[in-house]
């Protein structure tokens, strides 16, 4: 019997001409789960994606559980995004088909995309695993639709039913409320208990109880590699912002003659009969700034969704966006033009061949791509912004060889580049590390404290949330109660 489960010796990886991973050295034991920390950029993602199979890498590779040419078929990665077909096996989404009843009913439903994974071999881990992770009354939900906890849990289905040998999640907690993030642990607990080895790619704050080793990384070279018991998370790293050069880069503020930015009077919305939202008054005045929260599920996307033209409901309720009833006679993009907006959905739909440099500049112009030539003035405003997030490096690559922390530095400089009179965030740090989350964070309140931007900010993490803040509205089963 081999003395290691998994051994990395010597593995470094380049991507084009940069060094991602350098020299890795690593033994995983049997019966050990490691996780994997280390700031966004460091390398992580590239690592897992490494072990199964999917970049070329100098040095050896040995599993137990199979030869090098084979092993990587047992390693399953649950990604930090997730993506799928609809029923024509098409991929190429818009994030507005979440709110579109025509297009979901085009996406599979739970149980249809399950289907392709169960056979008779595995039927009855197949139910033991759709009961523990609490998929059965998911199974005629069109994909598209299902709240980030509940498409976390049938991607963990997904895996699970491929009898790996280790299951690798990456950011798993990422966008999970409180409840969702216990019920993720005890869900991890119980698969470390299977014979199934984990390995983790989080943050210090979110380690599982089932963790029983973690290793650092940085800057693409393993800095600690430790017995969960003996690791010590690293002191908060402060990253200072230039606040004169961040004004620099905002520009100037555009389209601010409007009292109310949001108005909703007795707005309700519902799919197939199921309630997202239930009689919701709300206004947002210019220069408010608000937090809005929920339990996932709670309609916290759909909300959002009414706001940025992206669902076609908005127009059978009363929604008032910048002193004018929608169906007025607006365009999509006149809502757009005073917007500036970043979420999950549109990270998860956003072209990922597009380099860094285009898919800022396309703030400029409210599209997903960049179809014209700029100004030397607006070319000059995007390396402002490709400066100030630290993206120096990454400019012209694509997203798909950035990082998820670096993807979600670009799309909110694309969110913040044309400095919108409406900056709505939701859940804006998604896979950013602690540092990059603070600098964002103060720079949020730099820009409410020395302009009249109408904020509303996203998030399950009280810690993200800028101080500026001071108005509340929670949303529970699509009810909402406000504060302040």
């Amino acid at each position: 019997m081999a003395d290691h489960f998994l051994q990395l010796d010597g593995v470094s990886v380049k991507l084009g001409a940069q060094q991602v991973l350098d020299n890795i050295n690593l033994t995983i034991l049997p019966g050990q789960h490691w996780a994997i920390t280390g700031e966004s950029g460091s390398g992580k993602t590239v690592l897992a994606h490494t072990l199964a199979g999917r970049h070329f890498y100098s040095g050896h590779i040995n599993a137990s559980f199979g030869t090098p040419e084979t092993y990587h078929h047992q390693i399953i990665i649950v990604e930090q995004q997730h993506r799928f077909k609809d029923l024509t096996n098409r991929s190429d989404f818009y994030y507005q088909q979440r709110f579109n009843s025509f297009d979901a009913e085009q996406t599979a439903t739970v149980g249809q995309l399950l289907a392709d994974y169960i056979t008779p071999d595995n039927q009855q881990a197949a139910d033991r695993w759709i009961a523990q992770l609490q998929i059965g009354e998911l199974l005629q939900e069109p994909v598209i639709q299902l709240s980030n906890g509940e498409n976390k849990r049938l991607q963990l289905t997904i895996a699970l039913l491929q009898h790996p040998q280790l299951l690798v999640l990456d950011n798993p907690f990422v966008g999970l409320d409180v409840n969702g993030r216990a019920i993720l642990h005890d869900i991890l607990g119980t698969i470390s208990q299977t014979g199934i080895h984990l390995l983790l790619i989080t943050t210090p704050e979110q380690l599982s109880p089932c963790i029983t080793h973690v290793a650092t990384l940085e800057k693409g070279v393993l800095t600690g590699a430790v017995a969960v018991a003996d690791y010590v998370a690293p002191k908060a790293v402060s990253l200072s912002l230039p606040i004169e050069e961040a004004f620099r880069a905002m520009g100037d503020m555009q389209d601010t003659d409007f009292t109310t930015a949001i108005r909703m009077k007795n707005v309700s919305i519902q799919y197939e009969g199921k309630h997202i939202l239930q009689d919701v008054h709300w206004a947002v005045q210019r220069g408010d700034r608000w937090c809005v929260s929920g339990a996932n599920g709670a309609g916290k996307s759909t909300l959002l969704s009414l706001i940025t033209g992206d669902n076609p409901q908005a127009y059978a309720n009363e929604i008032y966006l910048f002193d004018r009833r929608r169906g007025s006679g607006e365009s999509i993009w006149d809502i757009k033009r005073k917007t500036g907006y970043v979420s999950p959905e549109m990270h998860l739909y956003f072209d990922y061949t597009a380099a860094c440099y285009h898919a800022i500049a396309s703030g400029l112009f409210d599209t997903i791509g960049l179809f014209r030539q700029l100004t030397p003035e607006q070319d000059e405003l995007v390396h402002r912004w490709i400066s100030l997030m630290g993206l120096e490096k990454k400019a012209h690559h694509g997203l798909s060889r950035l990082s998820a922390g670096e993807q979600r530095l670009t799309l909110l400089a694309r969110a913040l580049i044309k400095h919108p009179a409406l900056l709505i965030l939701d859940e804006p740090c998604q896979g950013l590390d602690a540092a990059h989350t603070q600098l964002f964070r103060n720079l949020v309140d730099a820009i409410c404290a020395h302009s009249p931007t109408t904020l509303v900010y996203v998030s399950h993490y009280r810690e993200e949330i800028p101080s500026c803040v001071d108005k509340f509205l929670t949303l529970d089963k699509g009810r909402a109660t406000i504060t302040g």
